[in-house]
């Protein structure tokens, strides 16, 4: 699949701001500072499409962008740290699972893992509340590049079996670098494939 067009649409602080479309949702998630923002923009191919920061937990809404007319990126907070108040992250939590657990549109969610990173305990946690609700999701490991060929795959493989001790197949599996725009295509090409069969 190809871009040809990728817009900020609106940013949304409750369910009930969310567009009222039947357009495919793709959503985007991780831990803060997983380089969310990064990716989003490598994907579209449109530079500062999504806001990056060097402070984690810099996004706080749910930002819906048209991709091709034909269906919506969205981009939604990171779990985990952020520096905001107790009460902000309480409802930080019930915006993100609010929209994952009841927004029909959602299609798919990419779910974003640090590739440099040993497991982590939240990233699995979350993992594991995604299964057990029946929501449909990849797993992308980010910033390949800072890693070798080898690390990469060691990494990976050591993310699969953890994962293999829990579930008894495991999500489609991708890997991506901002900086050099490796494993773009196979990500557009994947969600080509599901808008396909929508």
């Amino acid at each position: 699949m190809q871009i040809n067009s990728a817009v900020f649409l609106k940013s949304c602080a409750r369910q009930a701001d969310l567009p009222k479309s039947s357009l495919p949702e793709y959503a985007f998630i991780g831990r803060s500072n997983v380089g969310k923002s990064s990716l989003i923009n490598m994907l579209t191919g449109v530079k500062g499409l999504a806001q990056t920061s060097a402070k984690p937990g810099k996004t706080l809404l749910v930002n819906y962008f048209t991709v091709n007319d034909t269906w919506y990126l969205v981009d939604l907070p990171g779990y985990g740290y952020a520096r905001v108040g107790k009460n902000e992250r309480a409802r930080l939590e019930q915006r993100i699972k609010g929209y994952i657990l009841e927004r029909e549109q959602l299609t798919n969610l990419f779910v974003l893992i640090d590739s440099r990173l040993d497991p982590q305990r939240i990233d699995l946690e979350f993992i594991q509340w995604l299964g057990e609700n029946g929501v449909p999701f990849s797993l992308v490991f980010t910033k390949a590049d800072k890693l070798s060929k080898r690390a990469l795959e060691s990494n990976m493989e050591a993310y699969r079996n953890t994962l293999l001790q829990t579930w008894e197949s495991l999500p489609p599996i991708f890997y991506s670098s901002s900086e050099t725009g490796l494993g773009r295509q196979d990500l557009l090409d994947y969600i080509g494939q599901i808008n396909q069969s929508v």
